[in-house]
């Protein structure tokens, strides 16, 4: 007896559609590796019929008032409180998260930031009008972009789907949104919600591969690209969109430092940085993965955090012990595989470096000590539950270890040195410098870096304005 897959479909001018021509890629859960669903693999007329769908409504959207809008997007967050369980159990299938955690960690923050962006609706405005030349007031417009072509990523499929529409719908714009291939199962479920609520058209939800991201980004109707990726992925982005001069929203890797002066207070910065390292199973831009101790507390602070590496458990999703879930997917498994793999002959795995178990694509709590800054481990985001340790001697040689990758999202420092920690986060090369702790996230508060971690920011007012233009109006008062 064989169980009938899931059927998922894209959804283009408020209806539920197949590929055109009738392409469908498998979808699997990482937990069990078996196939749950089909999903569409959309092809130049999927995308040709979402993107004219999205023009087709922007004029409408864009005219909306701004109190309006507020009311759809509250309505959706409504919605998606309302319908929490059917997304958590989508999310759980597409990533294998731990139940309970995706419903306390996800749920809450997504209703929080679509109703952020509900509010911040209401503040598209310009500067004061003013006379700046004689006889002649000039005025500011802040206006949509216009169609926003949206990729997500699969580490977080409903919260980056949300930061990705909630900004750009409340501004005005209209979004075609493409979710990762591994996991369109929430985002499908999202468009069945969103689209009850929205007039038609003004949010589509294509499925896909790299090259269905490809045609959403070489399409010449949207004005604006977002991605949520690889560096490799951003890159191709950035220069496809610059042959239409599109503007291009780039959130990608990062290789978060974490350094830990001798003043710390060991037990707690282990448990923090633990919990910061291996949430999601480290498959977090901003994850805690790489740590950088201070030589006379480095023993100490390795062993504590092998222990609190060994005492962390992965496993099911309904199992209410797991802190983390598998990796998402076959080849990220092999990926984190291989960095273990290929480690030098002085580096030590202190804990972990193994898969766990034969279903699924689960992979044990991993420290690793004993590295030297041009080692690959460092140089590179490994995108699992893998934790790094090196140790450096002074403030200068932390700094200088920190700021040596080429990524710039994320870091910490962990002092109770007020002035220390106020000349390290002026230093830190990142988007974001948490102070005694990692990870926290607000709706208020911008996320995003720099290098190759990409520009443009998400949440916040900063966020928002990435979806505007600035429009000057300059009228004679004779």
């Amino acid at each position: 007896m064989t169980t009938e897959l899931r059927r998922l479909r894209n959804y283009i001018n408020g209806e539920f559609r197949d590929a055109a021509d009738g392409r469908t890629i498998d979808v699997v859960n990482p937990a069990t590796g078996e196939v749950f669903a089909t999903s569409p693999l959309s092809g130049q007329a999927d995308v040709d019929a979402a993107m004219d769908a999205a023009a087709a409504a922007f004029p409408a959207w864009r005219d909306t008032t701004p109190a309006e809008r507020q009311k759809v997007l509250l309505k959706i967050a409504d919605a998606f409180e309302e319908r929490a369980e059917e997304l958590i159990a989508a999310e759980v299938e597409n990533t294998g998260k731990p139940i309970a955690l995706t419903a306390s960690e996800e749920i809450p923050p997504m209703v929080d930031q679509i109703r952020f962006f509900a509010g911040a609706a209401r503040m598209l405005e310009g500067r004061s009008a003013g006379e700046y030349m004689e006889g002649m007031t000039s005025i500011v417009r802040r206006e949509p972009v216009g169609v926003c072509a949206q990729v997500a990523p699969w580490n977080y499929p409903m919260m980056m789907a949300v930061w990705k529409f909630a900004p750009a719908l409340a501004a005005g714009n209209t979004v075609v949104l493409k979710p990762s291939d591994t996991t369109p199962a929430s985002t499908v479920l999202m468009a069945e919600i969103i689209g009850a609520i929205v007039p038609k058209g003004v949010f589509n939800v294509i499925c896909g591969d790299r090259d269905s991201g490809r045609a959403m980004v070489e399409h010449p109707t949207p004005a604006m690209a977002s991605i949520t990726g690889s560096v490799r992925a951003g890159m191709q982005v950035a220069e496809s969109a610059a042959k239409d001069v599109k503007r291009v929203h780039l959130e990608l890797g990062g290789k978060a430092p974490v350094v830990v002066f001798e003043d710390t207070d060991i037990a707690k910065a282990v448990e923090d940085i633990s919990a910061a390292g291996f949430f999601n199973a480290g498959q977090d831009c901003t994850a805690a993965t790489r740590v950088l101790v201070h030589e006379s507390i480095h023993d100490e602070f390795v062993t504590q955090l092998a222990k609190a590496a060994a005492d962390t458990k992965t496993g099911q999703p309904d199992d209410e012990d797991v802190f983390f879930g598998p990796l998402n997917n076959a080849n990220q498994l092999k990926q984190v595989s291989g960095f273990i793999d290929r480690l030098p002959a002085h580096a030590k795995v202190e804990s972990g470096g193994h898969q766990v178990g034969d279903k699924g694509y689960f992979y044990a709590p991993t420290v690793v000590s004993g590295l030297k800054q041009d080692d690959e481990i460092i140089q590179n985001e490994v995108f699992g539950p893998v934790i790094t340790v090196q140790s450096f001697r002074d403030e200068e040689q932390a700094l200088a270890y920190a700021n040596g990758v080429e990524f710039a999202l994320a870091s910490s420092v962990w002092t109770k040195d007020h002035a220390r920690a106020m000349r390290m986060s002026k230093s830190l090369d990142f988007g974001c410098v948490w102070i005694n702790t990692h990870i926290p996230l607000v709706a208020e508060m911008p996320h995003g870096g720099f290098k190759k971690s990409g520009y443009g920011k998400d949440l916040s007012a900063y966020g928002f304005d990435d979806y505007t233009r600035i429009k000057h109006v300059m009228t004679s008062l004779g």
